[in-house]
């Protein structure tokens, strides 16, 4: 049974999750392109992590950092998908404390992942264009692998914590997500106490996760265009670019809908509430769902296994 709206005075053990406001009678029908969605994510990405395994001539810095893209977006619809299906099949609104906090966990962890992966893949494309002599004694696997850990390390070493400052404040009022799942910086504004502490302890991983990386992904971008605009040849300038181009687009398409959602959050609370919700769809699923395409159309290597896969 699905709690109401609770009074300042009662406390609860769940949240509610929230589909699309004002379409519950369509959910089942919403449900089918996001179901679609997530299958495309799911193939898409299991198809890319496949080929670059069963492929040696793919066993290389940029398709090894790839596959890390790969695991990564594969992980980010597997933490939702539970719970966004269960709203729009079921009405499965509440979510135990817990499950929210451990989603919360998971779901911030492999966007923060994300992001450091995207930086390594700026890195791997830095090297590649500037300093081609060196490449293969740079980015060698054992340095690929620790690259790997390094950013996995500093993703579950900065989000830790949040589910345990959350779990320490009790909860009470409406307990109403605006997502069809849990983000740190929704279930905090729940809380009957000071979330100071979280809000800047929020601001200073964003900070030093996306904001860092994001300026390094803008140095080495500026770094290779010198380098590129040094290359007499234009068809080898041309060269050099094109295989810039995936990546770009991986960058634009996780940080834009990223820091979209986060200035809903913290600056456009007069926004309106369909918004935040078809915005947050946007930054879970469509990187996990673009990714995929956008590596296969641009990259020779990929979408000639890919075809090779499927025609046989």
């Amino acid at each position: 049974m699905t709690p109401g709206p609770l009074g300042n005075g009662s406390m609860s053990s769940t949240f509610l999750l929230s589909g699309i406001p004002g379409l519950e009678h369509m959910h089942i029908w919403i449900s089918l392109p996001l179901c679609l969605l997530y299958l495309v994510s799911i193939l898409g990405n299991c198809t890319i992590l496949f080929i670059i395994k069963t492929e040696p001539s793919l066993h290389e810095p940029m398709y090894l950092f790839l596959s890390m893209l790969a695991l990564t977006d594969l992980g980010l619809s597997l933490c939702t998908l539970p719970t966004v299906l269960g709203i729009f099949w079921v009405g499965a609104r509440d979510i135990d404390h817990d499950a929210c906090f451990t989603q919360l966990f998971f779901i911030h962890c492999l966007s923060f992942l994300e992001s450091s992966v995207l930086l390594s893949m700026a890195f791997d494309r830095f090297v590649a264009i500037c300093c081609p002599l060196h490449y293969a004694s740079i980015l060698t696997h054992t340095v690929i692998g620790r690259i790997g850990l390094a950013s996995l390390g500093r993703s579950v070493a900065l989000i830790f914590p949040l589910p345990f400052m959350l779990k320490r404040f009790p909860y009470c009022g409406s307990l109403v997500l605006s997502h069809s799942y849990c983000l740190h910086q929704e279930v905090m504004k729940l809380a009957c106490a000071d979330i100071k502490a979280n809000s800047i302890y929020g601001m200073f991983v964003i900070v030093s996760t996306v904001g860092v990386d994001s300026l390094l992904i803008l140095l080495s971008y500026t770094l290779i265009l010198r380098t590129v605009l040094s290359i007499a040849s234009r068809a080898e300038r041309l060269k050099a670019l094109n295989t810039c181009v995936s990546h770009i687009c991986a960058v634009l398409l996780f940080y834009t809908p990223m820091i979209g959602l986060s200035v809903i959050h913290r600056f456009g609370k007069q926004a309106p509430h369909l918004v935040q919700v078809v915005m947050g769809f946007v930054y879970l699923l469509i990187p996990p769902v673009m990714n995929p395409i956008v590596y296969s159309v641009k990259t020779k290597q990929i979408r000639d296994r890919v075809t090779h896969a499927f025609c046989n």
